[in-house]
């Protein structure tokens, strides 16, 4: 109960710092970590005020960050981090952007919260309890959330990808082929939040090749326990090792795992 109030708070916390930022933003203050990766200074802000709260309650535990790295702890917790998951929409003024906090403790997922400030909306998963989200995002009271029944006409994908040229050449071919033969397929900029809404049975799928752990660590307990499926993309359990990651409402994985062929 403790972990989940101090993962609940650094993610309101975070969010906070990171609306106070969003309006004032400069995007020619953002350094490239890549050719297609940026930082800001918000997420760094954000990661503080993250790290502060989980090492202030929770001292003994590891944490994996995606700005400030593994602490490297001998700890059974895992606390995975993603200050601010969608730092380019950020930085355009588009408000499609999200914490993402995630723990794990023996290497299983049992934690995931994932805050939308500008939706106010706060995507919630504990293993084996269900998903449930809160809006506004502060209540005490959440509503279940269910993956989507739709699995064929009206379905809708979403990709994401890393920041390596193979995987962007595998997004995009993805998308292509997606794009052309059925419904739609976007991208929103924003794994985590793509990640809740197949939970929230808002889309049905997302297929991110070339992910990193804070990408979906939080995200994959959401769609598991909202009654979805994850895997990686030879359809293997996906685990904190996995490169690709495919996420969907069960009912179309087999389509995407054959697009992804």
């Amino acid at each position: 109960m403790k972990i989940k109030k101090t993962a609940k708070q650094a993610a309101l916390k975070a969010g906070k710092e990171l609306s106070a930022r969003f309006d004032k933003f400069d995007r020619g203050t953002a350094e490239l970590k890549s050719n297609h990766e940026i930082l800001t200074r918000a997420d760094l802000a954000a990661e503080k005020k993250i790290l502060s709260e989980i090492k202030n309650n929770f001292p003994e535990h590891r944490i994996l960050s995606e700005e400030a790295g593994d602490t490297e702890k001998d700890s059974d917790y895992l606390w995975v981090v993603d200050p601010l998951d969608g730092t380019t929409n950020f930085s355009m003024h588009n408000p499609l952007w999200s914490v993402s906090i995630g723990v794990f403790y023996k290497e299983q997922v049992v934690l995931g919260i994932i805050y939308a400030p500008f939706l106010n909306e706060l995507f919630l998963a504990e293993v084996d309890q269900g998903s449930k989200i809160y809006s506004p995002a502060d209540s005490s009271k959440g509503r279940k959330m269910q993956v989507s029944n739709i699995d064929k006409g009206k379905v809708l994908n979403a990709f994401c990808h890393g920041s390596e040229p193979q995987d962007i050449k595998r997004a995009v071919e993805y998308h292509k082929k997606q794009k052309l033969n059925n419904f739609d397929c976007r991208q929103l900029g924003s794994a985590a939040i793509e990640l809740a809404f197949v939970a929230a049975g808002r889309i049905e799928s997302i297929v991110i090749p070339g992910t990193h752990p804070w990408d979906v660590a939080a995200g994959v307990l959401l769609v598991q326990e909202a009654g979805g499926k994850v895997t990686d993309a030879d359809g293997k359990k996906w685990n904190l090792e996995s490169r690709d990651m495919l996420a969907s409402n069960g009912k179309v994985h087999k389509q995407i795992l054959d697009s992804l062929k």
